[in-house]
């Protein structure tokens, strides 16, 4: 009966995030300040764990709820791949803020703080992973998300891809990576960092990124808007980069338009989560 709640409480929370991050949103934009302080409201003394995204500059945390730590990447399945246009957590090369945004994910977040030379930020003549709400450029900051369970899944589209009829309470681990588009063949290939094989008898993203720094990492949960100003009861393990890579944005753009994970575009953002009972502890 227990294993059947918790099955129902994944799902629903799954489903939450998918509409949240594909439906268009309307009605009053709400400040980033407002839904935090709804947030709070709305989780007190319900026993949620510890939320994502965060400051990662600031390891202090008092959420009292702990949760065993989910292998090595290594050592779990690769279950999904998606990417939110700006970076959802901040600290790294990624603490420019984007500003309150429409309250429902978009124009918000945090930017790559560094600088890009003249021919890199030449835009392109394309469009890249067009939506309802615009197009990517080049010089937009994204945050990829390597979503890995520890369930007998394979690889496909949303977070329901990460559970399984044996399995509906795996432990989540993400690793996570920040880039910014440039106009550069050179850079990064987006289609070889979402290159997927099985190693060892696990399914694997067998590029991500080695050379952006040690990962940060803390416990926290699933993120995207749609827990804006709900707390989220997924639990995850997660390990951020610090250091932002450049990606060649007319590979996004091809990555964009046929990939496993029926992705064609950015997620919206969930806005830093900064009440100390709703983060944990960072070593």
């Amino acid at each position: 009966m227990k294993k059947i709640l918790i099955a129902t409480v994944l799902q629903i929370a799954i489903a939450g995030l998918v509409q949240a991050s594909e439906t268009a949103h309307h009605g009053d934009v709400a400040t980033i300040e407002v839904q935090n302080a709804s947030l709070a409201k709305n989780t007190e003394g319900k026993g949620f764990g510890p939320q994502s995204p965060r400051d990662l500059t600031n390891k202090k945390g008092s959420n009292k709820r702990n949760f065993s730590v989910a292998p090595a990447f290594e050592n779990m399945n690769l279950c999904n791949i998606h990417f939110h246009e700006n970076a959802e957590h901040k600290g790294g090369e990624f603490t420019s803020f984007a500003g309150n945004g429409d309250g429902h994910g978009f124009n918000t977040g945090y930017k790559y703080s560094g600088k890009l030379g003249t021919a890199e930020s030449k835009p392109l003549d394309e469009e890249v992973c067009k939506s309802e709400h615009g197009s990517l450029q080049v010089g937009d900051t994204i945050e990829l998300h390597y979503v890995h369970s520890t369930a007998q899944v394979v690889p496909g589209p949303t977070l329901n891809s990460c559970l399984s009829e044996a399995d509906s309470n795996p432990q989540l681990r993400v690793e996570a990576q920040v880039f910014v588009l440039v106009n550069d063949p050179k850079a990064a290939n987006f289609n070889d960092l979402t290159k997927v094989a099985e190693i060892n008898r696990y399914h694997q993203a067998i590029n991500i990124p080695k050379k952006t720094g040690v990962p940060i990492q803390y416990a926290g949960s699933t993120t995207g808007p749609a827990y804006n100003e709900k707390g989220s009861p997924l639990q995850v393990s997660w390990s951020v980069r610090p250091r932002v890579l450049k990606v060649n944005a007319e590979s996004v753009g091809q990555w964009c338009k046929s990939n496993v994970f029926n992705e064609d575009h950015a997620h919206g953002v969930r806005n830093l989560v900064i009440s100390e009972t709703l983060l944990s502890n960072m070593k």
